[in-house]
This record gives C-alpha cells, sequence and structure tokens, in this order.
C-alpha cells in the first residue's frame, strides 16, 4: 500500500473516492498538519500506487477495511480518527462500524452512506432506475465499462469532474441514469476549459496514473457491492455511534437520487455533530471548495480533542 504520512500527533486517516487518488487531499495535509495531527493519506487497493488485485472479490468492503487496520498496525497506531470521500465514504463507515475500537470518529464527505440495508444493492438500484440503468449497475459488466473508461483517460477524467461538479450547469450536469445500451460516457460532459478549482498540473497527476493503471481496480468495487451486502448480514440493525460528520455539496448531482440519505444521517448516524452542504460546491468538496472543507474538518477534530 502506498500512503503519505505527514506531522506528529492524532491521527487522521483521509480515504479517497472514485476516480480519484490520494492526492485528492492535497491541500488538506498541511492544513492537519499545521493543527497538529498525524496525517495519513493512502491510495486505497486497486488505485494508483498501491497493488491491485485481480479477483473481484478482492474489493469488498471487508477486504477494504481490513486493509485500514492493517495500514494501522503497520504505523504503530491505536487510535484514527478516519474520513472518507465517495467510494473512500463507504470504506471509512464500514471500518469505523466494524472496528470502533480503533477509528474513534468518522467524517464522510459528499456520500452519505447508510446501514446495512434490508435489500440487495443490485435489486434496489434496478427499483430506483425504473427502467433505465444506474451506473452502479453498469459498472456490474465486466470489461466493457473498463475499456470505455481507459479508451482516453484525459477526456474520461475531465468530463468526470467537471460534470459532477457544482461548476457544471443544466444539460452539462452528469446523469446518473443512462438508457439501456447507452454508453456511461454519455452521462459526461467534457468542458472546453477546465474551472480553476482543479489545476492543470492536477489533472495531469490523475491522468498519468489512471493512464498506468486503468480503471478496473476501481470499478471493482462496485462489481462487490452485493458481495459486501452478503458477507455481512451480522450488521443488519448496527449504526455507526461514534462521533460522526458529513460535508456535502448543494450542486452535487448523486443528492438528485439520494437526497434522503441526507435527510437521515440524523438516523443512520446517532452521534452525528453536524452535516452541512456547501453552496456552489458539487460532488468533489475536497477539491472545490478547500478553505470551506479545511475550516469543518478541523472544527470536528478540534471538538474531538476538547
Amino acid at each position: 500500500m502506498h500512503y503519505v504520512d505527514e506531522g506528529e500527533g492524532p491521527l487522521v486517516i483521509l480515504l479517497h473516492g472514485f476516480p480519484y487518488l490520494w492526492y485528492m487531499w492535497r491541500r488538506q495535509i498541511p492544513a492537519f498538519v499545521n493543527a497538529g495531527y498525524r496525517v495519513v493519506v493512502p491510495d486505497q487497493r486497486g488505485f494508483g500506487q498501491t497493488d491491485r488485485p485481480d479477483a473481484i472479490e478482492a474489493y469488498d468492503m471487508s477486504q477494504a477495511a481490513g486493509d485500514m487496520v492493517g495500514l494501522m498496525q503497520a504505523l504503530g497506531e491505536r487510535s484514527a480518527v478516519i474520513v472518507g470521500h465517495d467510494l473512500g465514504a463507504w470504506v471509512a463507515q464500514t471500518a469505523a462500524m466494524l472496528r470502533p475500537d480503533l477509528f474513534r470518529a468518522l467524517a464522510m464527505l459528499n456520500t452519505p452512506v447508510p446501514p446495512r440495508g434490508k435489500v440487495k444493492p443490485s435489486v434496489g438500484w434496478q427499483a430506483m432506475a425504473k427502467g433505465k440503468v444506474y451506473h452502479h449497475m453498469y459498472f456490474q459488466q465486466v470489461g466493457k465499462p473498463d475499456r470505455e473508461l481507459s479508451g482516453n483517460p484525459r477526456k474520461t477524467l475531465r468530463s468526470i469532474f467537471y460534470s459532477i461538479s457544482g461548476s457544471a450547469t443544466g444539460a452539462e450536469r452528469w446523469r446518473m441514469l443512462i438508457e439501456p445500451g447507452e454508453s456511461i460516457l454519455n452521462a459526461f460532459t467534457e468542458p472546453k476549459e477546465f474551472p480553476e478549482w482543479l489545476s492543470a498540473r492536477a489533472l495531469d497527476y490523475y491522468v498519468d496514473e489512471y493512464t498506468r493503471t486503468g480503471f478496473s481496480g476501481a470499478l471493482n468495487y462496485y462489481r462487490c457491492r452485493d458481495r459486501s451486502w452478503e458477507i455481512t448480514s451480522f450488521l443488519d440493525g448496527a449504526v455507526v455511534r461514534q462521533p460522526s460528520m458529513f460535508i456535502g455539496g448543494a450542486a452535487d448531482p448523486s443528492l438528485e437520487l439520494v437526497g434522503d440519505l441526507y435527510d437521515q444521517l440524523d438516523v443512520y448516524l446517532p452521534g452525528l455533530r453536524k452535516k452541512v452542504l456547501l453552496s456552489g460546491v458539487g460532488h468533489s468538496a475536497a477539491e472545490e471548495s478547500v478553505e470551506q472543507v479545511n475550516e469543518l474538518l478541523l472544527e470536528f477534530l478540534g471538538q474531538l480533542e476538547d
């Protein structure tokens, strides 16, 4: 596992989402270090410079949460605040639920992760999509989405990063549901010029890494959603009781389908300290609104130390 390790003090682990890498937290790391924290930021399995197992079943949530436990053992730490964005929020929530002895608090960005549901995820997606195709279901195909996303990584990443952000408006915004037979790439719009919140240097980093690794490791997490549900029947009814917070974007296209999860976070997270939607921000809060995210996370961390 590749990870960045900076600073001294109470441990904070930052987990990226898809299609991001550890690099998405580059502007949070110095702020946390300066505030007196040890910050560890890994590339999760399947991403960036971390190993990419071939087997699809290697990407279920028990494996991903186990990686965080192993990482803490390697670091010689026994307590951490875990923060996750998007896919990283799923991993962070699972780790906090399975090992409350290790993960003393949880923060989720952009993706309000619920407890284990009563219905298998794929069944729920089909009911929600009403004849169309939800992107999680599209990613169940092995090979086709991988090839489509990898065909032109720069166009793919520019299109995804832009369309899911608060900068996209109207028809430019990400369509979470596509028509049967339609390519997932049609759900995104490539901008002529990228907004200033993502520099050319940052985009180059993401493009170089995904050009090297491809997208299969990342997509395998989605292919394990049913498996993760099936092997966690013992979590039925369980919730995260540690102190928690949620930071989302008021302009996040993903909330159009799962806005009810945001509304119910107080039920899902009995220890919820704060939930907030940032105006004009989309699905990439840590990239789009650096200062606001830093301020909110440091406020949350500070309350834990009081």
